[in-house]
């Protein structure tokens, strides 16, 4: 499992004719009704915005590769994630708690790959060790010291993420994919889940976190703690989250760059994420990524065929995808 790390840098969302009987009653209603407009607009405008992105992994995911059934357990997961994060940001909570709070939904969620209790441990790090970063006997150490509990790795068990294992493992020992019982799909192979968010002070975050890529090499990092790699927050610009081939993400400094685009080139969020994807697409690498800028705008390109994503605004409305 990769410690992951949510990350708050800088503190860091008609013309109307009438007879001349009613003329006199048509004008007072338009006064009142241009007033009610009025009214609205300034209500609108006062109205402090804010809003939540999450996902869930993206990868080769089929419209139709899966059950109904299926299907609904994941959305009722990220709309559960949603949830969570929506409540604590319409309270006037904030983005950091938000974007932790639906992380650890979907870290406890089976049916996504992330290590359970992630973010807790991350948080820690962020707010009380003056590193950015810390993994194996050392972070178990100061998890310890901080009051976290430590469990037995049963407690990471899944069935379906046991068998992804078995199954790579045998394709390895047979130097490739072999029979159709060891077809090795995305699911089986990596998965991560994130959220982004923007707070009513106008604060941004991010956290993301993995189960790590399934088989991995001993002491492997991906890019989900990597700040400015998969995790980024800067409120002058946007917040980050990705999902995908992490060595690919790291190298193009996937989450820092749309950031720099946006501050350097003037770039609008949806045309400097998908630039920035766009150059992981060229390296070799697939996956995607969800985004939020300090206006409250939201970008979740991806170059695979599905990622489990959602999003909510001001308006509470739950939107859930999963294909393209």
């Amino acid at each position: 499992m990769e410690i992951t790390w949510p990350f708050k840098y800088l503190l860091v969302v008609a013309l109307l004719t009438t007879t001349a009987a009613d003329l006199a009653q048509s004008q007072e209603s338009g006064v009142k009704d241009a007033a009610a407009r009025g009214a609205n607009e300034i209500m609108q405008t006062n109205q402090k915005k804010f809003g939540l992105v999450i996902h869930g992994g993206a990868g080769i995911i089929e419209r139709g590769g899966t059950s109904a059934g299926r299907e609904q357990e994941y959305r009722a997961g990220l709309d559960h994630a949603l949830g969570a994060g929506y409540a604590i940001l319409k309270g006037g909570g904030s983005s950091l708690d938000a974007t932790e709070a639906a992380v650890r939904v979907l870290e406890d969620d089976p049916h996504f790959n992330a290590g359970k209790g992630a973010v807790n441990l991350a948080r820690l790090v962020m707010e009380k060790s003056g590193h950015v970063m810390m993994d194996g006997e050392g972070a178990e150490a100061f998890a310890a010291a901080n009051g976290v509990e430590l469990v037995d790795q049963k407690y990471f068990y899944t069935e379906e993420r046991w068998q992804a294992l078995q199954k790579m493992k045998e394709a390895e020992k047979r130097g490739g994919v072999g029979g159709k019982k060891f077809i090795i799909t995305d699911q089986d192979r990596h998965g991560t889940v994130g959220a982004v968010a923007l707070d009513k002070n106008g604060n941004l975050a991010a956290a993301t976190s993995t189960g790590g890529t399934t088989n991995k090499k001993a002491g492997r990092v991906g890019d989900s703690p990597i700040i400015g790699g998969g995790t980024y927050a800067n409120n002058a610009t946007c917040a980050v989250s990705a999902t995908g081939d992490g060595e690919y993400f790291i190298r193009s400094v996937v989450a820092h760059d749309i950031s720099a685009l946006m501050e350097y080139r003037g770039m609008k969020l949806p045309e400097a994420a998908q630039t920035v994807l766009d150059k992981v697409a060229k390296l070799g690498g697939t996956g995607g990524l969800i985004a939020i800028d300090h206006d409250g705008n939201i970008a979740l390109p991806f170059n695979t065929s599905g990622m489990y994503r959602g999003h909510v605004g001001v308006d509470g409305e739950f939107v859930v995808e999963i294909y393209r």
